[in-house]
């Protein structure tokens, strides 16, 4: 069956590419039918799709997200208005465990996890992983290693207290963040709502693992 958003990518990075040749709002405004064409409405209909598919398979409503197209330029140096990147997301459980989608110009990717620990689940976390999760949650980082799926690096540059630095699983304690990348290879791009369902399926049982830990 053939995948409906296989134009989303190619369109999606073609747009991306003038608009980083001249990011300007005269540039952005002259080509805004063409972003709601061939960028919004099949980025919102690929969300609903894909929420609909994790809604269907935990039976827990996913809720979707497209991230706007400007720049909060208030307090940044780059006074460029618009990003070039689209980004989308789906949060699928209690935690804020999320799906992520993302293209530019020059490339493509999927992941998920949790982009930033909230104060109360910091203290959640490091206790799971100083007790049996540690294990579980290394273990699982190194399997979506070898499926393609890199964690991003920890925050802390060392192990915080009252841990010791020769803790087995100091670089999950260094974490205030947990999350997984994966480049879309060409195949997956022509097929991005079969490439999001499989990148889903295989961060699912990390998903578990943080709900579990960060919500206890």
């Amino acid at each position: 069956m053939t995948d409906p958003f296989t134009q989303l990518i190619p369109d999606a990075r073609a747009f991306l590419t003038e608009l980083s040749q001249d990011n300007s709002r005269d540039w952005f405004t002259a080509h805004k039918d063409r972003y709601e064409a061939q960028l919004k409405s099949p980025a919102l209909l690929l969300l609903d799709e894909v929420a609909q598919a994790i809604t269907k398979r935990t039976g827990r409503q996913a809720v979707p997200r497209l991230f706007r197209p400007q720049r909060d330029i208030r307090f940044s140096k780059d006074k460029t208005p618009y990003k070039t990147h689209l980004h989308m997301m789906w949060t699928v459980n209690g935690a804020g465990c999320a799906l992520f989608f993302g293209i530019d110009p020059k490339s493509c990717t999927t992941g998920g996890g949790m982009m930033n620990f909230t104060k109360p689940q910091i203290p959640r976390w490091r206790a799971a992983v100083d007790g049996e999760t540690g294990d579980q949650a290394a273990a699982l980082v190194d399997i979506l290693a070898l499926k393609g799926f890199a964690s991003n690096e920890p925050e802390l540059k060392r192990v915080p207290a009252p841990y010791g630095k020769a803790h087995p699983h100091g670089h999950l304690l260094q974490r205030k963040s947990l999350t997984f990348w994966h480049e879309m290879s060409p195949r997956e791009q022509a097929a991005p709502m079969a490439a999001l369902m499989s990148a889903y399926l295989t961060l699912e049982p990390m998903f578990k693992l943080l709900e579990d830990a960060l919500e206890a």
